[in-house]
């Protein structure tokens, strides 16, 4: 009798569905390779004297070449026309809501030591005719792209797709948050759909352009200059936990046949340019590297938590970290709190008040994130600088010091995020100026915090008296 059973006849990959019509490579940090007509790639060598099809080849390297293999990062593209057969750039008007230098000198950022937030952003009418590139806005950011080293977060509101346009963001890798409304993104590397709870990266230097199949669009962006995002350490907690690594997803190769009249936006510097070419830019036939866009899907995060007692540190959130050049100091770590189980014994439960030397900057997907006084509501977002205390309500504070602490779900249905920083940040004009949204957190929420503590003298005395100490107040 014969012991055979099967074998796979192709690797694994995320077969489409109904509302994601997309094929997807599964694992992060992997060397992909794929390639829309089988025998496209060239076998045993990058750069062919001649590759198929007449192909012509292209390299895309997201990391200098003396990079450690470890931390290279980079990519082959074989493609119908190379990018470099365009007609030349011109410099478009600035977007006065784009920024990009958030020094202090720039007259155009601001500090400020109190926490804020904003409203639910407004998505725009439809008469504004906005695409995704043009409605970017910038709320707040560190450094300069030119420094290689900084950040900034945009919020976008779009109307219309992007067409036979593209759009190549030289500063930086954006961090894409879909919070109303799906977006089909056409890459230099294949298609991505991309729905409110999934996230979306995509690196410095690769075009695509956004379509929106629901309509007009909201979300968030946070983008990094100089480094890119990767997955935390583990530590103690092994090899699994927290975002794994089968759970995000690549694009395989996809391409059009378009010989007709496309413009390119480069960002630069914060500046923007137009390039026009008599060729689509997604006409990729193969390519292999690891130098490739990649969504996740939120409700996969295995979250972990204290199963006794205390609070673990926050970090136990952290899906994507990016390193700044200050060992053990992050550039940017994106966090996420959403549905899971509370079950610590004697403890006070919600988020202990804190004054963080990080900068915390927090949006909401859907749901209902409570203890807060600023009407925290999908759509909108909330800035608390570096050591600026903050926490949760006296009516939170008291619920939860008098509750009764048997286990219990929490923020169910819910999707937070949190982008947080070790560098000190700035705001834009837009956000503390144009946005007809900012308001600053009430601090009367805090108002019934008494100093308790004088209300127990008594008891306080009586058990000095009893340690041999003298009662409070008197003279040593």
């Amino acid at each position: 009798m014969a012991t055979f059973g099967a074998s796979a006849r192709s690797v694994y990959s995320v077969t489409p569905k109904e509302r994601d019509p997309y094929q997807y490579q599964v694992g992060f940090g992997n060397r992909f390779a794929s390639e829309a007509i089988p025998g496209t790639l060239p076998y045993a060598q990058n750069n062919p004297q001649k590759a198929k099809y007449d192909l012509y080849t292209e390299s895309l390297n997201g990391t200098p070449f003396a990079t450690p293999r470890k931390e290279n990062q980079s990519c082959w593209l074989y493609r119908i026309r190379p990018s470099v057969a365009h007609q030349g750039f011109t410099s478009l008007p600035d977007n006065p809501d784009l920024e990009s230098c958030f020094l202090p000198l720039n007259p155009k950022v601001h500090t400020s030591p109190t926490q804020l937030a904003w409203y639910p952003f407004n998505i725009p009418s439809d008469t504004e005719k906005l695409d995704f590139v043009s409605g970017l806005k910038t709320i707040a950011g560190n450094g300069d792209p030119t420094l290689r080293e900084g950040l900034a977060v945009h919020i976008y509101g779009a109307t219309e797709s992007m067409g036979k346009k593209a759009f190549c963001n030289s500063d930086g890798d954006f961090l894409i948050l879909p919070q109303q409304g799906r977006l089909d993104i056409q890459t230099e590397l294949g298609r991505l759909m991309v729905r409110p709870g999934e996230l979306v990266v995509i690196q410095r230097g690769i075009k695509y352009k956004v379509e929106l199949p629901d309509g007009p669009s909201r979300g968030y962006v946070l983008e990094i200059f100089g480094s890119h995002f990767e997955l935390p350490e583990l530590g103690p907690l092994g090899t699994h936990g927290l975002a794994n690594v089968r759970d995000f997803e690549s694009p395989v190769a996809s391409f059009d046949i378009d010989q007709s009249p496309w413009e390119i936006i480069y960002k630069m510097a914060g500046k923007q340019f137009v390039c026009k070419q008599e060729h689509t830019p997604f006409d990729v036939v193969a390519w292999w590297g690891n130098y490739v866009p990649y969504k996740y899907a939120m409700e996969k995060f295995a979250f972990v938590g204290s199963i006794e007692k205390d609070h673990i540190d926050p970090s136990i959130f952290c899906v994507l970290t990016a390193k700044s050049k200050t060992p053990g100091v992050p550039l940017a770590d994106f966090l996420i709190f959403g549905g899971r189980w509370d079950v610590a014994t004697g403890t006070f439960r919600p988020p202990y008040y804190h004054r963080n030397c990080a900068t915390e900057m927090m949006g909401l997907i859907y749901g209902d994130y409570g203890g807060r006084s600023d009407e925290f509501a999908p759509g909108g977002f909330s800035y608390e600088n570096g050591f600026c205390p903050h926490g949760v309500s006296y009516d939170e504070f008291k619920k939860a010091t008098e509750a009764e602490l048997a286990p219990r779900r929490v923020q169910e249905g819910t999707l937070a995020f949190m982008f947080e920083t070790g560098m000190q940040v700035t705001l834009t004009d837009y956000a503390m100026k144009r946005t007809g949204k900012l308001h600053e957190h009430e601090p009367k929420m805090w108002d019934n915090l008494k100093g308790q503590f004088v209300n127990h003298i008594d008891q306080i005395n009586s058990d000095l008296k009893a340690a041999a100490l003298p009662p409070l107040g008197a003279k040593i």
